[in-house]
């Protein structure tokens, strides 16, 4: 870790910093990101480990608060703190006191208006499911298992109603907390690769358990006669009863944040998280 300066007596506060990073975990064994009093939590986690490398408490802010059991790799944070460290110092110094289960991948000392959350463009998560007959004890945390086969291609074309600005009130839980329903759809993928399918979807926001919820629809409208059909029924609707259920939490990732390009914030290589998580 770098020595940080001694300051001059007399001299004033010292000026405060903003680091941004980049995070990978695995969400099983956390009560989702968000403190919490009585369970365990990413952020509780990584504020301890970057405040011992700062010398002293700090608050983290990240791009996006997964829920219990979602794992992530590509989260992005910020904070602020006076100490002075080289970018090695953050990186290495938080990850000897990080569980073995959350990393920090890179950090750098960026603009003061840059916030993980408000100066996101848009966010990509990743939902894996492990689709073949037999359940796997390698990936049992990692993806969600569905033992029946998916009609990959008929969830792909259904999967483009979604495309756009659009209510998604049928896709939100009940305890969603947002102001509005709309949110613009960029991108909605379904692709297979072997026994693993993985539906990547991105948005400028997303409701609460709008990914999950959207994977649950797709897994059923697939066995429909017109899945097209069924699925623009669904969102027209705008009603949650009508679409399917949320898919389990194990197979779902913060994938990627993009940021406007003078933050320079990197994105996690796709092929190495893929290689890593699944």
């Amino acid at each position: 870790m770098t020595a940080v300066a001694e300051r001059p007596e007399g001299a004033g506060p010292p000026e405060s910093r903003r680091i941004a990073a980049l995070l990978e975990y695995a969400g099983s064994a956390y009560a989702g990101w968000q403190s919490q009093q009585h369970a365990a939590s990413l952020q509780q986690a990584v504020q301890e480990a970057l405040g011992f490398v700062a010398g002293h408490p700090l608050e983290v802010v990240c791009a996006g608060r997964t829920d219990a059991g979602v794992h992530a790799a590509g989260q992005v944070i910020h904070f602020d703190t006076a100490a002075v460290r080289v970018a090695r110092s953050w990186v290495l110094g938080a990850n000897t006191r990080l569980p073995g289960d959350v990393a920090l991948l890179w950090a750098a000392e960026v603009a003061p208006s840059f916030h993980a959350r408000r100066s996101a463009l848009r966010r990509t998560y990743r939902y894996v499911i492990l689709n073949r007959s037999a359940r796997s004890a390698l990936r049992r945390d990692r993806a969600a298992w569905i033992h029946r086969p998916l009609a990959t291609e008929s969830m792909q074309q259904a999967a483009q109603v979604l495309i756009g600005e659009h209510d998604f009130s049928a896709f939100r839980s009940i305890e969603c907390q947002s102001k509005s329903p709309r949110r613009h759809l960029e991108r909605l993928s379904v692709e297979r690769r072997g026994d693993l399918v993985w539906i990547d979807i991105t948005a400028n926001a997303f409701l609460h358990h709008m990914v999950r919820n959207i994977v649950g629809t797709l897994i059923e409208v697939q066995d429909s006669s017109d899945p097209i059909a069924a699925l623009a029924t669904i969102l027209a609707s705008r009603d949650r009863r009508q679409a399917g259920a949320t898919a389990p939490a194990c197979g779902l990732y913060l994938w990627q944040v993009e940021y406007p390009p003078r933050f320079r914030i990197p994105v996690p290589d796709d092929g190495a998280a893929l290689r890593t998580f699944c």
